[in-house]
């Protein structure tokens, strides 16, 4: 689950890292008072969960109230990425000195939380590693020790600091791993950090991803999700207990366990890479899935008007190949789709679950032995119906 900024700076502040008091606007007319209790000048900083604002024109300095309601009204309402700003941060405008990079993030190859900084901040990370890997600093906390003293200096004197900013810049990497541990969070990034001409440090940009598998220890934060920011069908599988990630494909893939789910949409993308086809979503409904998250799969796939196609691959084990095909009833009625089913039922109560189907009589569903053949039948389906 994704922070905006102004709720990750907000989440900072509460560890001690200093931030800038700014705060968030929905008109113009708020975004000058704010400009206005601030007083001097500000920055206008669209809230949207996509990188590249300033870039896109979503972040603006206003000299004046006056300027940050003119501001403002052009940045409310614009679309960056496919979302549209809907609030905007208005922060005091800082005279900056350095920039730095700072991040705490989860390597799940090693198995432990990974400190990423380096002096050449406010650019994207990534551009960064390409253009002077050598300017990236990296360390690795072990769980079983946590972050030491001795670790931030380590980081800090590897970066080139000006020493007189040691201090400072070890207590906020203190902080943000505080911060990353007790938020159960995914990535906690400060980009920039900056050093002011004053002489202090202060968190210009904030980033936090919390664990979603962690919001049930989480309330305050889950509270924060602000869903206008995510895919509506992605909303409604969570909601299921559905495993869900909406992809660009025109194979809707309803499957049951990651691994198969995963060799499903391979075996679709290996048929029909030739044709520009592949996987819409992936999607698991898990090892014991009711009739009911079946539905909802499969209300949730037809939703994507970019599938022509849908393709079921079922395994029962745990998931009875007879409850999936219950399922698959109840929503085709309530949906009532136009596109070509292609399902393959194998395992427990397979034949019962084929049954049910071949009774119902549906239009346009097809039935398949093996994988490699569903697959073929989903991507011919789909060259048909673009």
């Amino acid at each position: 689950m994704k922070l905006h900024e102004f709720q990750s700076k907000a989440l900072f502040g509460e560890y001690g890292i200093p931030v800038p008091r700014g705060k968030v606007a929905t008109t113009s007319d708020e975004a000058y008072a704010i400009a206005a209790e601030i007083g001097g000048a500000v920055v206008v900083k669209a809230q949207v969960h996509v990188g590249g604002r300033g870039k896109a024109g979503g972040v603006k300095l206003a000299k004046s109230p006056e300027e940050a309601r003119e501001v403002a009204s052009k940045i409310l309402g614009m679309t960056i990425k496919g979302l549209t700003v809907r609030q905007v941060l208005v922060d005091p405008a800082a005279n900056i000195q350095q920039e730095i990079y700072l991040a705490i993030t989860n390597d799940r190859q090693a198995g432990r939380a990974l400190i990423i900084a380096s002096a050449e901040g406010g650019m994207d990370i990534e551009e960064l590693a390409v253009k002077k890997p050598s300017a990236i600093v990296r360390l690795h906390i072990d769980p079983l020790v946590g972050l030491k003293v001795y670790h931030a200096n380590n980081v800090v004197s590897a970066m080139g600091v000006p020493r007189e900013h040691y201090r400072a810049f070890v207590q906020i990497v203190q902080q943000l791993y505080e911060c990353y541990i007790k938020s159960d969070a995914e990535l906690a990034e400060i980009n920039p950090l900056v050093i002011t001409t004053e002489g202090k440090l202060l968190a210009l940009d904030g980033k936090v991803i919390i664990d979603d598998n962690a919001l049930y220890r989480q309330p305050k934060l889950a509270a924060m999700r602000d869903l206008s920011e995510e895919p509506e069908s992605e909303t409604k599988a969570r909601e299921a207990e559905i495993t869900f990630i909406k992809l660009d494909g025109q194979i809707g893939c309803m499957v049951n366990g990651a691994g198969l789910a995963m060799t499903t949409m391979d075996m679709t993308k290996l048929y029909g890479e030739a044709d520009g086809i592949g996987p819409a979503n992936f999607l698991d409904i898990g090892g014991g899935a009711s009739s009911d998250q079946v539905a909802a799969a499969l209300r949730i796939i037809l939703s994507d008007s970019n599938v022509k196609s849908v393709l079921i691959n079922i395994f029962g084990g745990i998931t009875r190949c007879d409850d999936v095909a219950r399922g698959i009833l109840v929503a085709y009625d309530e949906v009532k789709p136009s596109v070509p089913i292609i399902i393959r039922l194998q395992g427990t109560n397979a034949a019962e679950g084929r049954a049910l189907i071949d009774a119902a009589q549906i239009p346009n569903v097809v039935s398949a032995e093996t994988l490699t053949e569903a697959a073929q039948k989903a991507v011919e389906a789909a060259k048909k119906a673009m």
